[in-house]
This record gives C-alpha cells, sequence and structure tokens, in this order.
C-alpha cells in the first residue's frame, strides 16, 4: 500500500462503530426490492463491500412506518416482519464479511406522488405543502402528523439495534421531508416548527432525541443533512459559518454522533476564506466525527458538468488529495458512491496501486450492477 493512502485505512471507533478503516460506503437508492422487502440478492450486494474491506456500509434510503414516507414501490422499507426479516439476513453476511453496517432511514415527504407504496392514496407530507418554493405538493402535516412520523424514525431505529446494525443514519438532506424542514424556502409554517433557524431545526432535533431514547447512549446516531436540495442546487441552510454552527448545536445536543455532510465534490471549500469544505467546518464547529463525501474516485459528480442526471458518466481519479485531507484531520471518514457501486473491490484495488483495473463510471451500467 502507498503510504500516501495509509490514512484511509487507520481504524476508526465511535460507540458501536467499530471500523477496519475510514472509507464508506455512501447510501445509494437503488429499487431492487419488490413489494419494499430486501431480498437474498440484496444481501448479496452488501455483502461483496464487505468483502471488498470497505469499512462502514450505509445501506440505501430505508423507509419508515408512515404512509407517506415512501416515493418508489421497490426501495426497501425498515419496518414490518417481512422487510425486517431480510434486513437481518443482510446484517448476518455483512457481519460474515468482517464489515459495519447502519441502515439510513427516510422520509421522502414532498417529494412524493401518489400511486406508490402501501398506501397509494398517501399524500407527499412537507412542512406547508410545498415541492419547492412556490411549487404546492401534498399536504402540510398537522402537529399530529409530525408526531405520527417522530414515532416512525423511533420505531425504526429501535429495529435497527435489536436486529443488529452498528448504528443507525438519520436522512435529514437532498430536499426530502426533514430538509423540507429545514431550508425556509419550504417552510413556511408559523408555529413552532417553522420561523427562525432553530425552529425549522425543531423537527430534526426531535426525531434525534426520539431515536437516542429508544436505542439508549451507546449506539451510534448519524444524521446526514446537506446545503443543496434536489429541488434548488444552489440552495443553503446556512450563509456563514456562525449560522452553520448555530443549526449543528441543535443537533450535537440532542445526540448525534457522527454528522454525513453531504457535497457533490469533496474539494468544494464551503465558505469564502479557507478551504475546508461542509464536513470540515462541522468538525470544526462541532468537534465531532464526520463523514465527508462527494465524487470520490471519479471526475465528475453525479449530475454531471453536461446535467446528465444522476449516474451520469465519469472516469477513474486519484485520491492522493483526500488522503491529504484525512491526514489531516479535516474529516474523519470518507463516503464512496458510484466507484462502489460499480466495483465493489474499488478500495482493494485502489489500495493495491491497480488503477489501470477500475472502470469508468457508466449510467448505462446501473440496471445490471449488482
Amino acid at each position: 500500500m502507498s503510504a500516501d493512502l495509509a490514512p484511509l485505512f487507520r481504524p476508526f471507533e465511535c460507540k458501536s462503530l467499530k471500523l477496519r478503516n475510514r472509507v464508506a460506503m455512501a447510501p445509494m437508492t437503488r429499487n431492487f426490492s419488490p413489494g419494499q422487502v430486501p431480498t437474498e440478492e440484496v444481501a448479496g450486494y452488501y455483502r461483496r463491500r464487505a468483502e471488498g474491506e470497505v469499512g462502514l456500509l450505509i445501506t440505501e434510503g430505508t423507509t419508515v412506518g408512515h404512509p407517506g414516507a415512501p416515493g418508489h414501490d421497490s426501495v426497501p422499507a425498515f419496518h414490518g416482519e417481512a422487510a425486517l426479516n431480510g434486513w437481518k439476513e443482510v446484517v448476518r453476511q455483512v457481519h460474515a464479511a468482517n464489515g459495519a453496517i447502519i441502515p439510513q432511514l427516510w422520509h421522502v415527504g414532498g417529494t412524493r406522488r401518489p400511486g406508490v407504496g402501501p398506501d397509494k392514496d398517501a399524500p407527499g407530507y412537507s412542512p406547508s405543502g410545498l415541492f419547492k418554493p412556490g411549487k404546492p405538493n401534498g399536504e402540510a402535516m398537522t402537529l399530529k402528523d409530525i408526531q405520527d412520523v417522530i414515532q416512525a424514525f423511533a420505531d425504526s431505529a429501535r429495529a435497527a439495534k435489536e436486529i443488529g446494525f452498528d448504528g443507525v443514519e438519520i436522512h435529514g438532506a437532498h430536499g426530502y421531508l426533514l430538509d423540507q424542514f429545514f431550508w425556509e424556502g419550504t417552510n413556511q409554517r408559523d408555529d413552532q416548527y417553522g420561523g427562525s433557524l432553530e425552529n425549522r431545526a425543531r423537527f430534526g432535533v426531535e426525531i434525534v432525541e426520539a431515536v437516542r431514547a429508544a436505542v439508549g447512549e451507546d449506539f451510534a446516531i448519524v444524521l446526514r443533512f446537506s446545503q443543496w436540495k434536489q429541488q434548488d442546487y444552489e440552495a443553503r441552510l446556512a450563509e456563514t459559518p456562525e449560522e452553520l454552527e448555530r443549526f449543528l448545536t441543535l443537533f450535537t445536543d440532542a445526540g448525534v454522533d457522527v454528522f454525513h455532510a453531504s457535497t457533490r465534490r469533496f474539494w468544494t471549500p464551503e465558505f469564502e476564506g479557507s478551504d475546508l469544505n461542509l464536513a470540515g467546518w462541522t468538525r470544526k464547529l462541532t468537534g465531532k466525527p464526520v463523514i465527508s463525501v462527494g465524487s470520490v474516485g471519479l471526475d465528475d459528480d453525479f449530475i454531471g458538468a453536461n446535467n446528465q442526471g444522476i449516474g451520469g458518466n465519469a472516469n477513474p481519479k486519484g485520491i492522493e488529495d483526500l488522503a491529504k485531507r484525512m491526514a489531516a484531520d479535516e474529516f474523519d471518514l470518507i463516503a464512496v458512491g458510484r466507484a462502489l457501486l460499480q466495483d465493489p473491490n474499488w478500495l482493494v484495488k485502489m489500495r493495491n496501486g491497480q488503477h489501470d483495473e477500475i472502470e469508468p463510471f457508466s449510467k448505462a451500467a446501473l440496471g445490471s450492477l449488482s
């Protein structure tokens, strides 16, 4: 192994997370779970990445037990006996390959369109009935709806611990339900869940608190958040480090152990006057472990320069700059998406200098990837 890459292969530990290295597989929606139940093929998909020596596997988004949570028919659920039994087998196979795995718990919120999931008539639930600023979709959530969703996240987190996962990630990014509350553009409420930054964060904070109560103090809770939204790539929750610190402190106090700061390109500075990316700023402001992410090992982000759409083609790229940032402790872990989606042995090949064996990422190949 090149000494330059050694920082990626240091062990990492935080509460229930005990990892052999600092590389995670990013959560990536696949639509390969008919009826929302993960199959034996899904278990094999995760096992192969564990066999490829990835330190932490973060599952594709899994929906909590609320009628409006699913946005697709073949995205796996994280509630109900059949789905949880499927996930139990995933955990068994990953652990047998010496890997660690956490589920990403998800509610799609106002991005949902009726006609999918077990409840075909469920609306797109959101803070103010908006998909994006000025564009209505679905229904504004009542206080009872809010409490029902909080309970659903807590129930799924409890189930994750019971069936043997190594922690849990709460999806609060990319313009889905929690992020629609955070984002002033979609949160136009005039009650305790709208208005100030603190009020807009309240729903997410209460979810974290409920999850902590459900899983206890020693089970690791990860929160994924982002500035950008699928509805607006230029949107921002925080315009300054001071605003970001106000936001993050709320979640640190609520019980988040690790932040997963989602960006489209990990090398992009977050604020003027500093080379730190969003993850670097998050670590500096909170002192908590942080996962960075964004086009690792590839020369273009997942949208692409020509707006090709999610999964756009990209060529392999070295990760020496990434390793330098990790050596400097800018962030603690790095999540890798498409490179690991295409090749479960990507990390081994990078470690062994087998760069010529790494294939370009092809959007056209997505349907056959396993």
